[in-house]
């Protein structure tokens, strides 16, 4: 009986905590985590057409069949169904093809329809392709003869009568009115790879796309990789069968063998291919971009040197092979790759993007690099080129001149005289995109902050006066103003070598007169910034920590991605490990005495990826700062990274050995004082899971303790899997509440 009353009276309290929790909490992780609640609305794969005043977008069928493809008239908002979802009936099914993507023909008479796909590392790159010839009706399946769901990048020639395509590291052309199939290469294999790319391309360089049609539709441009001597990595899968499965890769780490990588191009009548003989090592430089010159039959290749700090263009010549090096750009740190060139006066100068002033810009420059002339002008980083308008004559860009955090519309005159222009109008301080026509008169324009969702709209330019709505979540919008949150306050805080942005979210119920635990989070790297007034999903994830008693804060220190100028982004160079954790530390001891309701005693910091590094670094590096620490996915040695990534920042080991000792956690794991959690996914590609097992070991080592939650087979963003992120979350959740006190004292 005793026992019987000891479970009713444990069952009561349960009771009583749950509806206490949920009364506390508004938000809940299976809300955020486990449903479409807070989900946002998009535009669905909207395209400008080739008129400039109407865009095709995916509708849902009438009947609710699948997506029809329509096309809006912007003038009059008049609507018409370009393609009705039954006319995506393949013969013999009942059903339409699940469009993902598509693309048109240059005359707009065929639409090319991705289905059934598949990921590749980060993206569904690999599936099934159809063609619907929008005049007479005709849907036809490309490669039936080639694996299902083995098709990538199709796309159509120049005059629309073929389509070309990759197939298990292979290129093949199809004739569309007979649908033979040419096979263009034959070495394809594990190996090596024709039309696409390795891992380390595709990551880092965002090269994924690997071949090119010319512009007279008789030949095309591909990479070719030889992936043989780079070392491989095996995943190892434990959970899908009675026996363990190895998944190898070709995964090159820092300081060793690349792919070999050169340019070829094939001729589609005979299916012979040439080779440009670009000097330098192949496994020792990057050939990052290659692209033909429109109406001509050469190509623009960009070389990268290994440390990728120069960066070498070449003219090259498709029929006789012939190249010259017309400009060479180097800088003292790295440089980054940019894709902005468009050719200008008739293929007789080109647009190219440098810091060399100590700011990103956009120049002019004749097309045998003899001279050049800056376009865009001013103390400010242009942040994206959105559209280069030669017969308006002005180029328009993303930038942000008196705020790092937001990003705003301008143009500059092509010619490079006068100001630079904003176009989008003052008032509206958060994050602003946009997709111009290819005559700059008008723009799908997204626009959102941190407190409110995106908003999309149709604006003319450049009064940028709104046409009609796509999209105003405005359900999403009233949910979450009903939360009540507390909204994101944005600072900044001087550390006297330079002045870094941060945001704060404070509890409900926040009394000044108290202290607060306070967690960080953060990135901390160069390819990322956590500082910025976006969306981001409403944040709710940090929210709802808030409402568990946390004051939330972000700081973006030196080194990350954010239009602050060169040395802003390049002082890392070499010291990637050592400069962020730093600067965050002198933060938090400003933070600290600057807001008397932060408690310095409750101090916690977490993140993932590069952030999980930073992490470690604060934990290690700065114990009696950061009591408690959860660091997921982390590069606990700089030396497990890949080449291109970690050389472009820090160089090589052999000639840098201090700064890749200093900018690794973990040779100051005995250091650590404060609590601990270390998440990782053994399936991940990107930061293996051999990082967390040798940091554990040096754990066991220096005889520290630490907590640990291992999530089998799942990626670099421990997202696959039924109610992965929910108990992710949860478990990070759990642990602040055991070792970090919430609420105010």
């Amino acid at each position: 009986m005793k026992k019987n009353i000891y479970f009713i009276s444990l069952l009561v309290f349960s009771c009583i905590s749950l509806i206490s929790s949920s009364a506390q909490n508004k938000l809940t992780l299976n809300d955020i985590f486990n449903s479409s609640k807070y989900s946002s609305k998009g535009v669905a794969n909207l395209r400008w057409m080739k008129d400039n005043i109407s865009y095709s977008t995916l509708e849902i069928n009438s009947k609710g069949l699948g997506y029809d493809i329509v096309k809006y008239n912007v003038k009059d908002n008049s609507k018409q169904i370009l393609v009705d979802a039954s006319e995506l009936i393949p013969e013999g099914k009942k059903k339409p093809l699940f469009v993902y993507d598509y693309s048109w023909s240059d005359d707009d008479s065929k639409i090319l329809i991705f289905t059934n796909t598949r990921r590749v590392w980060r993206y569904h790159t690999r599936g099934d392709y159809w063609v619907l010839n929008t005049k007479t009706g005709e849907l036809i399946q490309l490669g039936k003869k080639l694996e299902v769901s083995s098709l990538m990048f199709a796309k159509f020639s120049p005059s629309g009568d073929k389509v070309a395509y990759v197939s298990k590291n292979n290129i093949y052309v199809e004739d569309l009115s007979t649908s033979s199939i040419k096979q263009l290469t034959s070495d394809g294999s594990e190996s090596v790879i024709n039309g696409t790319f390795d891992w380390v391309y595709e990551e880092e360089l965002d090269d994924r796309d690997g071949f090119r049609w010319s512009p007279d539709g008789k030949t095309i441009a591909y990479w070719h990789s030889d992936t043989e001597g780079t070392g491989v990595f095996d995943i190892i899968n434990y959970t899908d069968s009675i026996y363990s499965k190895i998944h190898p890769f070709p995964y090159p780490k820092v300081g060793t063998t690349n792919s070999a990588v050169k340019v070829g191009v094939v001729n589609i009548a005979t299916g012979k291919s040439k080779w440009f003989k670009i000097p330098g090592d192949p496994r020792n430089h990057y050939l990052a971009r290659m692209d033909f010159i429109p109406n001509s039959n050469k190509l623009m290749i960009q070389q990268l040197n290994r440390l990728q700090n120069t960066n070498k263009v070449f003219i090259a010549d498709a029929n006789t092979m012939e190249f010259t090096n017309i400009l060479t750009e180097t800088d003292e740190a790295f440089l980054d790759i940019h894709d902005n060139i468009v050719w200008l006066d008739k293929e007789k100068y080109f647009t190219w993007t440098s810091e060399k002033d100590g700011w990103r810009h956009l120049y002019k420059v004749k097309r045998d690099g003899s001279k050049e002339k800056l376009i865009t002008k001013g103390e400010f980083d242009v942040i994206k080129i959105v559209c280069i308008d030669e017969k308006g004559g002005y180029v328009y860009y993303l930038a942000s001149p008196y705020s790092a955090i937001d990003q705003y519309l301008y143009r500059s005159k092509l010619n490079g005289n006068g100001e630079a222009e904003r176009v989008t109008p003052k008032g509206e301080e958060g994050t602003h995109l946009y997709q111009l026509t290819s005559d700059a008169k008008y723009a799908v324009h997204e626009f959102n902050n941190a407190s409110t969702p995106s908003y999309y709209d149709i604006v003319s330019l450049p009064d940028h006066k709104t046409i009609m709505v796509l999209e105003d979540n405005h359900t999403l919008k009233a949910k979450y103003d009903a939360l009540e949150l507390n909204q994101k306050e944005f600072f900044k805080v001087n550390i006297g070598v330079a002045t870094l942005d941060g945001w704060m979210i404070k509890p409900e119920k926040f009394d000044p007169n108290k202290k607060y635990p306070v967690i960080f989070q953060i990135y901390g790297e160069p390819a990322s910034s956590t500082v910025m007034n976006t969306w981001k999903g409403g944040d709710l994830w940090h929210h709802f920590l808030a409402e568990q008693g946390y004051i939330v804060m972000s700081v973006d220190p030196r080194g990350t991605n954010m239009p602050k100028g060169r040395e802003w982004r390049k002082c890392v160079y070499e010291k990637v490990g050592t400069i962020g954790p730093a600067d965050h530390a002198a933060a938090v001891k400003k933070i600290c005495k600057t807001y008397k309701f932060v408690d310095k005693d409750r101090i916690g910091i977490w993140g993932w990826s590069g952030g999980g590094a930073s992490t470690l670094h604060a934990m290690f590096k700065y114990p009696d700062i950061y009591k408690t620490g959860i660091a997921v996915a982390s590069v606990v040695n700089q030396k497990l990274y890949d080449t291109v990534y970690q050389e472009r920042y820090m160089g090589l080991p052999s000639t840098d050995s201090l700064g890749f000792y200093n900018g690794s956690p973990i040779n100051f794991v005995q250091n650590l004082k404060g609590d601990l959690l270390i998440i990782h996914g053994t399936g991940d590609d990107n930061v293996h899971y051999q990082n967390c097992e040798l940091l554990i070991n040096k754990l066991i080592q220096c005889n520290k303790m630490f907590n640990l939650m291992i999530y089998p087979n799942r990626t670099h963003s421990i997202y696959l899997g039924a109610n992965t992120r929910r108990h992710l979350y949860e478990t990070m959740d759990r642990f602040w509440l055991r070792h970090l006190q919430a609420g105010g004292e």
